[in-house]
């Protein structure tokens, strides 16, 4: 990969942007790198906890400008995604859609997503923290997503994800004004749900994660899954998913497992299954 690095650490994965010269501004390359990147690790069966990080002194800046001076929807830009071109008739929302893709599966995987957010997270890059499960945010970072600026919207998840954190009214006001909020008032809006100092960023991301990975990989499957149905299903069919989940983790070898440690006064090693 040429803007993306990737680190293992047992069950806990780094994924680091690499464009620090550029405040790691997304480029088509860099999109198609995380949609490759989401497909393979989605389907690990190691990865329990994954942490989302800028290299430098930002998070992202958000879209690198030089993408609006190239063909974006050729074959050569976007259309180059995968998926591209199966998705919709019309060929810039196909080519948007496609763009999606690179973040949904933040959304989507079986583990835990974290971002870790320094400097700035602003345009695609808060809209690449917004698809990750939780937000650590370190104090000095500037946030906003600033598409009016340029004359578009939000398209990455932004007009979606956002209002479900932070409300409608706050959603919209980021969004009409292309204002920028500090850490804190991301903490205090529900925006981050952890706010702490530049110099701690990477080990409270880190701690974190750690300890999410040590949990049942398989409870933590269908929680997610659970919780991310309660956005979009009513009440009912939200408990139907939950019932669901519930049913694959009773009698599973990671509950036997669980209160087999609890008894034995150890360590749990679960398997996922």
């Amino acid at each position: 990969m040429e803007t993306l690095r990737l680190e293992r650490d047992g069950h806990v994965v780094w994924l680091r942007l690499h464009r620090p010269e550029r405040l790691n501004a997304f480029t088509i390359e860099m999109w198609r790198e995380m949609a490759e990147l989401g497909a393979e690790l989605r389907e690990d069966p190691d990865v329990r906890a994954l942490v989302v990080i800028g290299e430098g002194r930002a998070f992202s800046s958000g879209i690198d400008t030089s993408v609006f001076s190239t063909d974006a929807f050729s074959n050569t830009g976007f259309g180059s995604l995968p998926g591209a071109g199966q998705r919709h008739e019309n060929p810039r929302a196909d080519a948007i859609l496609s763009a999606q893709e690179a973040y949904n599966w933040l959304e989507d995987a079986p583990f835990a997503t974290i971002a870790a957010v320094r400097g700035y997270a602003l345009g695609a890059g808060l809209q690449l923290a917004l698809a990750c499960d939780l937000r650590i945010v370190a104090r000095g970072t500037r946030l906003g997503l600033l598409e009016f600026k340029y004359g578009i919207i939000p398209d990455l998840g932004g007009t979606q994800r956002l209002p479900r954190l932070v409300g409608p009214g706050r959603a919209k006001e980021m969004i009409f004004t292309a204002g920028q909020i500090d850490a804190d008032e991301a903490g205090r809006i529900g925006l981050a749900e952890r706010v702490v100092e530049d110099v701690e960023l990477e080990t409270a991301a880190g701690e974190l994660a750690a300890r999410i990975a040590a949990q049942p990989p398989l409870a933590l499957r269908h929680a997610k899954r659970a919780v991310n149905a309660s956005w979009d299903l009513p009440l009912r069919e939200g408990l139907r998913v939950e019932a669901e989940g519930q049913a694959v983790c009773l009698g599973s070898a990671d509950m036997g497992e669980a209160l087999a440690a609890f008894v034995e006064g150890r360590e749990p090693r679960y398997q996922g299954k």
